[in-house]
């Protein structure tokens, strides 16, 4: 069985939507400001984007406003690039457009609920897809529910993320909610590498752990190794 392209999927539509000449509106699900930071740079030029920061995973609050608002700082910074028409460095140019953003509900017992049973699990693993499976179907309730054309998620720009998993849960969480959801593998053509060259840019705080408990703790045993 061939593996989709989901990077090439991505690049199609978007082809499509450019000789219509139109932009969709995108509903972005974003974990973290680094992360965000090659999506942007990327998708601005092609869509109207808000940003849905959903996160309930990031279970200590302290960790979690930094995070939220630094995903804030890096939009307030891209969209003053479009205001001042200044592209220096950046990849985009004058066809980028302003972004928007929403701050989802932050209910931990969410996440709790959701991979209960599941603490132990390895990174990457059940507990993991449950992970994805509450904060894309948020997502797409989400999306569907202010008209979006489109939703996506920024998780699949990580190496250590599934794209496979991850459009396969975002795809059903679509067709379940009625709204479409946008294939993705922003890994790809080198864009982890530039998230990293972004991040260095904006002086983004970076994590080294997914954000749950259970994988800082897991970050924290490997270190000791």
């Amino acid at each position: 069985m061939n593996k989709v392209n989901y990077a090439k999927e991505l690049e199609k539509k978007i082809t499509l939507f450019q000789k219509e000449g139109r932009y969709p509106r995108l509903l972005l699900h974003a974990c973290c400001a680094p992360c965000s930071s090659y999506c942007l740079e990327y998708l601005r030029q092609y869509f109207d984007i808000t940003v849905f920061f959903y996160n309930p995973n990031i279970m200590n609050e302290p960790e979690y406003r930094k995070r939220v608002e630094e995903e804030k700082r890096l939009i307030a910074e891209y969209n003053r690039q479009v205001e001042t028409g200044d592209f220096t460095g950046m990849h985009s140019d004058e066809t980028a457009r302003k972004i928007e953003i929403i701050e989802g509900d932050y209910i931990v017992k969410d996440y709790l609920d959701a991979v209960k049973g599941l603490e132990s699990c390895p990174e990457g693993g059940d507990r993991c897809t449950k992970c994805f499976e509450l904060r894309l179907e948020e997502s797409a309730r989400i999306a569907r529910e202010k008209d979006f054309e489109f939703f996506t998620t920024t998780l699949t720009i990580s190496p250590l993320k599934d794209a496979e998993r991850l459009n396969r849960i975002g795809q059903e969480m679509g067709e379940k909610h009625g709204v479409g959801f946008l294939p993705s593998d922003f890994k790809k053509k080198e864009g982890y590498k530039r998230s990293i060259e972004l991040s260095h840019m904006f002086d983004l705080y970076r994590q080294d752990f997914c954000g749950c408990e259970f994988s800082r703790l897991q970050r924290e045993a490997e270190k000791r190794l």
